[in-house]
């Protein structure tokens, strides 16, 4: 035990060796405790707070004294804490020459971010991209179509969306591509910006991701932007009985868009007729590639205002004719016999007497895959042969329900070449029914079919085919508004993998060949 040095310190020192261990003997001790002794004990309790006291001011001045010192630069400070991080996260702390830490006594604060509000596009919310302009065509009285290959426009969409991943899916899709859109060309000189132009409509094709869905090239997509999108310059009417016009769109020259006279076409249908839209993404989707472009669009040539199918007219197409639409006559029996002499498989060259077309044999596989899913009837079954129609279906309204006790002589409609690739067939008029049961399918558009295309047949087992077509259809906001959003879009994509299913099932139970079809 040290004696203390100060003469306070000594003082108290000496204050306590007598006062505690007086107090110890009067309350140990089997005295009466006298007026005397409680005042002693009395006084020795208050000095000895005295003294607790007396330490604890001793601290603070010990602090205060510290302070006192010459203080540091506000650089070198600033060096010891380089930056406080306001997100709760703490640097390691700085080692000392001895191996002790030195724990900063800072302290750290959470800020909570403003909740952004909430997008009404389904999809995966991405930050916005600064605010660009697109440069358009300078010529006069022409609209530009300004695409991904070109800048892009103004901030097109209000939220980025997720499919649809689409999209985005849950996520949908995954949903960020800035939408294109139609510039009218006289406001816009090339290489100058107008910004006392008013703000361009937004395109009804929509596309809120990096890029469009694999399956759609770049020219699909300019396509349904035209056709969406185009300013209809010129209106023909192209059959009384259907009601279709062929509309005359004012367009871009660039690119290798069909032309329909100076401008692009398109043909408008009723809106019964929506349903081509739906077979024009799961083509695209299959890996088929045979159908022409096809969007939806509300159009001032129908009354009600309802939206209609809209497709692109491609002049390309070889001639047909009138009765059948076709650029092929075919019957039933001839088709079947065509099935049995798989005409330019592997190259093989036909002989005379067996009677092929310049249609390759993988194209009957193609078109009855497709049809089947659909259970599109105007093209191999036009009287309605392989199945129960309604009153409403074109082949009981005209007549030719009975013709099915002679089937091989009944003609096949709609086979459709180009003229330039008379190999591959067209797939056109693409009207499905989604309303047929599943005890009510039509089996004959699979008669005679011994192989199916490997690519189309690996998305139906692939269990992707309902996030493809979520994907792929939300790029069409007027169909997609047009059948009750994605509850609605919901409901056809049951139907379809439904009569996949049951095409898995007919594949194999038939032995059926699934092979690559990319001749």
């Amino acid at each position: 035990m040290t004696c203390p040095d100060k003469p306070g310190q000594l003082i108290n020192w000496f204050i306590c060796s007598l006062c505690v261990p007086r107090a110890r003997k009067l309350w140990s001790s089997r005295r009466p405790r006298t007026r005397r002794n409680l005042l002693l004990g009395t006084a020795c309790a208050i000095y000895l707070g005295f003294l607790v006291s007396q330490v604890g001011r001793a601290s603070i001045q010990h602090g205060q004294a510290a302070d006192k010192r010459p203080p540091r630069s506000r650089d070198s400070a600033e060096a010891s804490f380089p930056e406080i991080p306001l997100d709760g996260t703490l640097a390691p702390p700085e080692s000392q020459g001895n191996g002790t830490t030195l724990q900063p006594n800072v302290v750290y604060i959470t800020l909570r971010s403003k909740r952004s509000k909430p997008a009404n596009i389904r999809g995966t919310v991405k930050p916005k991209r600064r605010k660009k302009y697109a440069v358009a065509s300078g010529i006069p009285g022409q609209e530009a179509l300004v695409g991904p290959s070109f800048q892009t426009q103004d901030a097109a969409r209000a939220a980025d969306a997720e499919v649809l991943g689409y999209a985005q899916g849950g996520n949908l899709a995954k949903i960020g591509e800035p939408s294109w859109r139609l510039v009218r060309g006289p406001g816009v000189r090339a290489g100058v910006l107008d910004f006392q132009l008013p703000k361009a409509q937004e395109s009804n094709i929509r596309i809120y991701s990096e890029s469009a869905p694999s399956w759609l090239s770049r020219e699909d997509i300019r396509r349904m932007r035209l056709l969406a999108d185009g300013a209809v310059v010129g209106v023909q009417p192209v059959s009384s009985r259907s009601g279709a016009r062929l509309l005359v769109l004012e367009g871009s020259t660039a690119g290798s868009l069909p032309q329909c006279g100076p401008s692009p076409c398109g043909l408008l249908k009723q809106p019964l007729d929506l349903s081509e839209v739906f077979a024009f993404h799961l083509d695209r989707i299959l890996g088929l590639n045979r159908t022409l472009p096809s969007v939806s669009r509300k159009s001032e040539f129908i009354r009600d205002g309802r939206p209609c199918p809209i497709t692109l007219w491609d002049s390309s197409l070889s001639p047909a004719s009138n009765d059948t639409h076709s650029s092929v006559k075919l019957t039933w029996g001839t088709y079947q016999q065509l099935l049995k002499q798989k005409c330019w498989l592997n190259g093989r060259i036909p002989k005379p007497e067996w009677g092929c077309t310049e249609i390759h044999h993988h194209e009957w596989s193609k078109m009855a895959l497709f049809d089947f899913l659909l259970q599109i009837y105007n093209r191999l079954d036009t009287n309605c042969c392989g199945f129960r129609p309604r009153k409403e279906d074109a082949c009981v309204q005209n007549g030719l329900r009975p013709n099915c006790d002679d089937q091989n002589s009944a003609t096949l409609a709609h086979i459709i070449q180009r003229k330039h690739d008379p190999r591959h067939l067209v797939f056109i008029d693409n009207k499905g029914f989604f309303d047929r049961s599943e005890d009510n399918l039509n089996f004959k558009l699979l008669e005679g079919i011994k192989e199916f295309p490997e690519s189309a047949v690996s998305v139906l087992k692939s269990q992707h085919l309902r996030q493809k077509l979520l994907q792929s259809l939300f790029l069409d906001k007027v169909y997609w508004e047009s059948q009750g959003g994605r509850q609605g879009i919901e409901k056809l994509i049951d139907v379809i993998e439904q009569r996949a299913k049951i095409l898995i099932t007919y594949i194999n139970a038939h032995g059926v060949k699934v092979l690559p079809m990319n001749e």
